[in-house]
């Protein structure tokens, strides 16, 4: 089942960018060829990833690191980030004559 999910999450990911695999690639470092990220993506298309080339492809596809560990089924490494607690940053700004937030 890793393998299924790491060829959906490749494929959504570049999908939802916009992005070619030599694109992605490149925002690899060229870590990770387009070649192979392109094979991920593929239906049908197999690809074992090590844990070193995770932190790449991480960074090719925009997602945190242990995103791509789960879906390949890799054990996950510490991340700082995932202790910070966030909320919803918006503000609803209304209109003081109307009630309501149209302009």
């Amino acid at each position: 089942m890793p393998d299924e999910d790491l060829q959906g999450l490749v494929r959504r990911r570049l999908w939802e960018l916009a992005r070619t695999p030599a694109e992605a690639a490149r925002l690899a470092r060229w870590a990770v060829p387009p070649e192979t990220i392109e094979r991920m993506a593929r239906q049908g298309g197999k690809s074992f990833i090590s844990e070193g080339m995770a932190e790449f492809l991480a960074r090719a596809l925009g997602v945190p690191e242990n995103r791509v560990r789960r879906a390949a089924g890799l054990p996950p490494v510490e991340d700082p980030r995932a202790d910070i607690a966030t909320r919803p940053h918006l503000r609803l700004v209304r209109d003081e004559d109307t009630g309501t937030g149209d302009r």
